[in-house]
């Protein structure tokens, strides 16, 4: 087959769904010295599709190097570079792509994602205006920019600027509302932030949204929007699907809700959202199956950290590595759809930093996450089935809570295993109210199903867990912060 007809029936297979076929096909071709161009252009598509981020990097690398003046190759390794948080390699190549004409608001966006993730705030939000000179009303770039307004200058006013007058130029796009609700919903205001979406007619999208942000003020509101999203959308979505099942157990209605969710659970076996979900409607049910899915004792485990080398004692690290955290939380409020209320967030993948404490972390986590795995073993539960003895970390981030701040109950839906470590922690978690604690099987939303499992920190302790484990933290008092390092784990 010549490469062009090959090129082309890897494409093919990828749009069929069958993307580990079309790499399989494509690798040995595209894997030659004299690869024509246009295998590498999909090869680097399709491994990027495929999660395999690196080997998509390399082969754009090489694109780049047969291709130096093309702006689509120079913009697609970039955004590469962006996705595995090599920021300043990902502003560098954005930077090449607009000197050789390369001025697309995509790349803008891609170069303002690379700016703030290195903590330059006023310079990324500049990007991002930038990108919205050449398209107003862009999406991304609208929802990424208020975002970082937010959480730079805890303003809502400040924040909404740029979507309200968005909004009055379009005052038909149910997109820019979602936006906006989003952000109010974030700041706290769950009752705005349902008037922003139903002040204009809602499609399927703003339907769904308004389910979601209905869901604690009025669960039969919110199914009444659910299945409505279910109508407008199509059977069979899954994030209608989900949100049905939330407002059916938001309404006690755990047997109803079982049926989107065992649908669910046989398309995407992997969908941690969905487990949470399942455990949810088991423990409502009384369903032994929930004790084997939510095993405290044998899933939920803490770590003591071994001095990495180069620090004389455990407290000395800890000493080192607060500092390089704490010079990362330069906002000033949570992000928007995380779990963190009153704190904030790092913006950068840490496992891509250059700070020596920071990077010692990276290697003193290696043992306890290959001792969980160990302890864990095989089984043909969610959690043992995955198992494979090997890792990769997949998401790596800081929160620094304020006093009374806290994790609301959520689940990591790109995980497999979830972690947190902690690193500075303040008097109040050593009282007997379990302030600061780490909690675990609160559904949020199901007031009647309280925590059944609490975990007291402890600086230096590593607790690991499986991501679709509903998990949260008790607020706590006094005037100190509680500064903690995650990350999400992957089987490899």
């Amino acid at each position: 087959m010549n490469p062009a007809a090959l090129v082309e029936q890897a494409k093919g297979l990828a749009n069929a769904g069958r993307l580990d076929d079309a790499l399989t096909l494509l690798t040995p071709l595209a894997g030659r010295q004299d690869a024509p161009w246009q295998a590498l252009s999909v090869q680097a598509d399709l491994l990027k599709r495929a999660g395999r981020l690196e080997d998509s990097a390399a082969t754009s690398r090489r694109l780049v190097a047969v291709r130096p003046q093309s702006v689509p190759a120079r913009h697609n390794l970039a955004s590469t570079l962006g996705d595995l948080g090599r920021a300043v390699d990902a502003e560098t190549v954005c930077r090449e792509t607009i000197a050789i004409g390369g001025d697309a608001p995509e790349t803008w966006l891609v170069l303002a994602r690379a700016l703030q993730s290195q903590s330059r705030f006023a310079a990324a939000e500049e990007a991002y205006r930038q990108a919205l000179s050449r398209r107003p009303g862009y999406v991304e770039v609208l929802r990424d920019l208020t975002q970082l307004i937010w959480m730079r200058d805890a303003d809502i006013a400040a924040a909404s600027a740029p979507l309200d007058a968005a909004i009055a130029a379009a005052p038909g796009d149910s997109g820019l509302r979602r936006i906006k609700a989003r952000l109010l919903e974030y700041a706290g205001d769950a009752d705005d932030a349902y008037r922003t979406l139903t002040t204009g007619s809602l499609d399927g999208p703003g339907e769904l949204a308004a389910a979601q942000v209905c869901l604690t003020l009025d669960p039969r509101r919110a199914l009444d929007h659910a299945n409505r999203a279910a109508t407008l959308a199509g059977q069979g979505v899954p994030a209608v699907m989900v949100t049905q099942a939330e407002c059916l157990l938001a309404l006690g209605r755990a047997e109803e809700a079982l049926g989107p969710i065992t649908v669910l659970r046989a398309r995407e076996p992997l969908n941690q959202h969905v487990l949470a979900h399942q455990a949810t409607a088991w423990r409502m049910l009384g369903d032994s199956r929930y004790e084997r899915l939510y095993d405290y004792d044998a899933f939920v485990r803490p770590y003591r950290l071994e001095t990495p080398p180069g620090w004389a004692t455990l407290d000395a690290y800890l000493v080192d590595l607060a500092a390089a955290l704490n010079g990362l939380h330069t906002l000033n409020t949570h992000p928007v759809g995380q779990s963190l209320r009153g704190g904030s967030q790092t913006t950068a993948s840490l496992a891509q930093s250059d700070d020596p404490a920071i990077r010692a972390f990276f290697i003193a986590i290696d043992a306890p996450i290959r001792a969980y795995m160990t302890a864990l073993g095989q089984g043909d539960d969610p959690l043992r089935a995955r198992n494979t003895g090997r890792y990769r970390i997949k998401g790596s981030w800081s929160v620094r809570l304020r006093p009374h701040g806290f994790h609301a109950d959520h689940i990591h839906s790109d995980g497999w295993l979830s972690s947190a470590c902690h690193i500075e922690l303040p008097a109040a978690v050593r009282g007997q109210g379990r302030e600061g604690w780490l909690r675990f099987g609160a559904s949020p939303g199901l007031l009647q199903l309280e925590a059944q499992h609490h975990v007291q920190p402890q600086p230096g302790t590593l607790v690991l867990f499986p991501s679709y484990m509903w998990h949260g933290t008790q607020p706590f008092g006094g005037e100190a912060s509680r500064l903690t390092l995650a990350f999400d784990v992957v089987p490899d």
